[in-house]
């Protein structure tokens, strides 16, 4: 087949292989493949494909494929499995994919690639080792080995598996980009490995290999409410490598872990991930990870037992350092004080250059806020913290200066959220605004969303929205960065269509899922937090908050319309909606927090559990029907309508279309989440509305009602009114939030609250969502998932002068684009290629190039819809 340039229209683009681009060392046996097709013609849409995979980098540019290549395929589907022929490890893969466009036309995309890596722990040359020192002991260890190579070398990976922290280097080189690998896991059950192409970094001769631990989550030595120092897998830091080279006359050699490597304590003299970081300068050892480094005095490493025998890849986005954010301004207090401010909250970790005298002691203060005298204010955010003494200050690193020279810190192993960094030092130093520089560290996920609209404050809450969710993205969603870092479940599902509108999420996502089947109890039940060292099993951890096991996997099928998470995660669901059943005779629920962190009234537990114990099984059923398990599907179908119709029975006044006392919540809920019967949504959205109207136009819900309130309040004819909610700036809002200063959403809505306080959560995040649905009207089609089918429901508030809503989905860029004008709406949508979307409007009518549109007949459904194709229009509104 003919190989036609990337620019013309029809061509496959974007190849992934798990959802990332050209991965190193996946282990799936049938890896996943997608792609999109460039090609702005209207109707776009592919109606064949076909793949060449091979082990040979120039087979597929001659059309041939010696692991995989089925015949053409008469489809228009992206997203395939592998079904060629076993994958062998430490394999690297080539492939390409020939799409033919709607007139029948082929066009080959460019060579993409993979690479197998281990694939089975019985691979594993390498021996678990470590220092021998005892779990107490502070330092982190350095691990060298010098070894030989003799050939040219073709290739090198380096494939490294760690209970803990680490950073490898060869030859005096750090290795990679990445931040705090491995991400974190119940270490006990499942560990993480990444692989690294080293072979750049080689000499010919004598090599050096050099990995530094840290402790992690794995060995957490500072003591919080979580008891995570109290965790069963709590051991020394602990790595296995191997480092497999491959040379030009196809022989392979691997340098492994063992006895024969050597070790000694670094000058990182402690290091916590919750904490913070001590470091001697002193101490340092220049050249540890070079060659012709003395290591006469380092002792042999010890052999150890594997954290778990279950030792799997880590395939998604990695945590990097992803902006450097210089000082905004600098406060000399006197000559041995500064305080930096960033201008923004940020979570991730500060770098200082400095000179002064040998043994001076700098200490590095983190935090969101000022006391009224201008120096660093930690009490909101240490409450959990439980120090047995003075020697790890919370957010605070330490540094003992060498006096050779400038010298620069930056800590290894932790994060911390803040704005300010307040620079004490016990001799005094010259700093300027110059010195200090912070870098904003999350899971280095690709943004897929922007908004932008006329009014600024809105513009500010998502951008806030969206610096709070990357805050909390570490390999995990957590809610805060500084005083928790806790996967809480809760935080998470209200957030999840906020991350996926903006970011691409799903690699974070799938791991985090199987965190979640690694900490699920034989019974079903969930802890609150995930992972866990065992806390949150019986707390928190209710149906409103441990849903996640249902709705993040159904949530990432809508976006990426990939079934796998549904099918891992299968199980685990059924088993958590049977102990839900099992435990609920009457069909409801007060298991859970509740409306968690209310402005001033709760709905009650029962009322939110239940809706949630409803919606979990709902899902279940959905996906049992996608899945063909009939017999499930007919049962939880069955099961959902009880839960249903028993909270109707007790919570629903029918002739008042009122759910419980009319609060916002015991409103907003059934409505969002589909339990109000039949006929009577209107009817109940009218009771929110005066209800809303009533609290002048502000919320009045805690973290379950800030999912519900504006969704149910656009979804059901009262979008104006929820665009008043959303762009208030006065107290409680999100807007007051920024009002006075926020550049991430706080955790409580009064600023001056004396509890629950953090200056960067996420919980509230689910108003970013709710600007692609209900201002720019983007939806996913439960029946067409993946943006296959958009669902387009622009809502045109009338005290909005324009909105811009854009999503890079599966098959490419959709545009959802309103701007006022004097005869009434310009509307601008773009339906990427290979997909279709039906627009509704429930005002006024569509007019293109002056003529009026014909609506698509569709009986029983009120307004107007239009059917679209792939391209991009321009319509007027009137």
């Amino acid at each position: 087949m003919r190989s036609v340039s990337a620019q013309t229209p029809g061509t496959p683009v974007d190849l992934k292989t798990e959802h990332l681009v050209n991965p190193l060392g996946i282990d799936a046996t049938t890896p996943r493949f997608s792609w999109r097709l460039q090609d702005p013609r209207r109707g776009a849409r592919q109606t064949a494909w076909q793949i060449q995979v091979s082990t040979d980098s120039l087979e597929p540019g001659r059309g041939a494929g010696n692991s995989w290549q089925p015949a053409r395929q008469a489809s228009d589907q992206t997203l395939v499995t592998y079904s060629g022929k076993p994958l062998r490890p430490f394999t690297a893969y080539f492939w390409r994919v020939t799409a033919w466009d709607q007139d029948g036309k082929p066009h080959t995309s460019a060579t993409a690639r993979f690479e197998t890596g281990l694939m089975h722990p019985k691979n594993w040359q390498g021996a678990w080792i470590s220092d021998g020192a005892d779990e107490t002991i502070k330092p982190a260890p350095y691990f060298r080995k010098v070894f030989q190579t003799g050939k040219t070398i073709r290739s090198a990976r380096a494939y490294v598996a760690t209970g803990g922290l680490y950073e490898l280097y060869l030859n005096g080189q750090k290795i990679g980009n990445h931040r705090l690998d491995p991400m974190y896991t119940r270490f006990d059950r499942r560990v993480l490995y990444v692989t690294y192409d080293v072979t750049k970094q080689f000499r010919t001769g004598a090599n050096a290999l050099g990995v530094l631990l840290g402790n992690g989550w794995y060995n957490h030595q500072s003591t919080a409410v979580w008891y995570f120092h109290k965790a069963p897998w709590r051991n020394r830091p602990t790595f296995c490598l191997d480092l497999r080279i491959t040379y030009d006359d196809g022989s392979v050699e691997t340098i492994s872990s063992g006895t024969d490597w050597k070790t000694s304590l670094s000058p990182i003299r402690f290091n916590s991930i919750y904490t913070a970081e001590r470091y001697d300068a002193r101490l340092e050892q220049p050249g540890w990870n070079q060659v012709n480094f003395d290591d006469t005095k380092w002792t042999a490493a010890k052999i150890r037992s594997a954290p778990s025998a279950n030792i799997v890849a880590q395939v998604m986005h990695p945590i990097r350092n992803v902006e450097a954010i210089p000082a905004r301004s600098l406060t000399k207090l006197n000559d041995t004080t500064y305080v930096f401010d960033l201008g923004r909250n940020i979570a991730g970790v500060s770098q200082i250059r400095v000179q002064g005298p040998a043994g001076t002691t700098l200490r590095l203060k983190h935090a969101e806020r000022l006391t009224k005298d201008g120096r660093a204010d930690q009490s909101n955010i240490d409450m959990h913290y439980r120090p047995t003494d003075q020697s790890d200050p919370f957010q605070t690193d330490v540094i003992t200066l060498s006096g050779r020279g400038e010298e620069t810190f930056m800590p290894h192993f932790n994060y911390k959220g803040f704005q300010y960094v307040e620079v004490t030092s016990t001799q005094p130093v010259t700093l300027t605004q110059q010195s200090l520089t912070g870098y904003f560290m999350h899971s280095d996920v690709p943004a897929t969303g922007q908004v932008n609209s006329a009014n600024p404050a809105l513009n500010k809450i998502w951008q806030a929205t969206n610096n709070s969710y990357l805050s909390n993205l570490f390999g995990y969603p957590t809610d805060c960065p500084q005083r928790e870092k806790n996967g809480w479940t809760g935080d998470a599902h209200i957030a999840v269509e906020t991350g996926l509108y903006n970011f691409d999420g799903i690699t974070i996502y799938e791991k985090w899922l199987a965190d979640h089947r690694d900490e699920q109890q034989p019974n079903g039940v969930l802890p609150s937090i995930i992972p866990t060292g065992g806390w949150g099993y019986d707390w928190g951890n209710g149906p409103d908050w441990t849903s996640t096991i249902a709705l993040i996997p159904w949530n990432v099928y809508l976006f990426y319309g990939d079934k796998k998470i549904l099918i891992d995660n299968y199980d685990a669901i059924k088993r958590y909606v049977d102990h839900l059943e099992a435990s609920s005779p009457n069909n409801l629920t007060s298991w859970g927090l509740g409306d968690w962190v209310p402005v001033k009234s709760k709905a009650p537990v029962e009322l939110t559990s239940s809706i949630y114990y409803y919606t979990d099984t709902r899902i279940l059923a959905n996906i049992a029907r996608l899945l063909n398990r009939t017999d499930d599907y007919t049962h939880y179908s069955s099961l959902a309508a009880r839960i249903r119709q028993a909270i109707n029975a007790k919570y629903l006044n029918q002739t008042a279309a009122r759910y419980g006392s009319g609060l916002q919540t015991e409103l907003s809920a059934p409505l969002h989440w589909g339990l109000v019967p039949d006929g009577l949504s209107a009817a109940v959205a009218s009771q929110l509305a005066q209800r809303v109207e009533a609290d002048q136009a502000h919320i009045d819900v805690g973290l379950l009602g800030t999912k519900t309130i504006l969704n149910a309040l656009s979804d059901n004819g009262h979008a104006d009114l929820a665009y008043r909610v959303a762009s208030q700036e006065t107290f409680p809002s999100w807007g007051w939030w920024i009002a006075n200063g926020a550049t991430t959403l706080y955790e409580n809505w009064p600023i001056d609250a004396k509890s629950d306080i953090s200056l960067n959560h996420i919980m509230f995040g689910e108003v970013g969502a709710w600007m692609y649905k209900a201002l720019g009207g983007i939806k996913p089609d439960p029946n067409a998932p993946g943006f296959k089918h958009i669902l387009l429901k622009p809502n045109f508030v009338k005290t909005l002068d324009h909105f811009e809503a854009t999503h890079q989905g599966p098959h490419g860029m959709i545009r959802s684009a309103w701007r006022r004008s004097g005869s009434g709406i310009t509307y601008l949508v773009t339906v990427p290629p290979n997909s279709t979307a039906t627009l509704f409007l429930t005002d006024g009518q569509a007019y293109a190039d002056g003529r009026l549109l014909s609506p698509t007949t569709n009986a029983g459904v009120s307004g107007r819809q239009y059917r679209l194709v792939a391209g991009s229009y321009q319509f007027e509104i009137r």
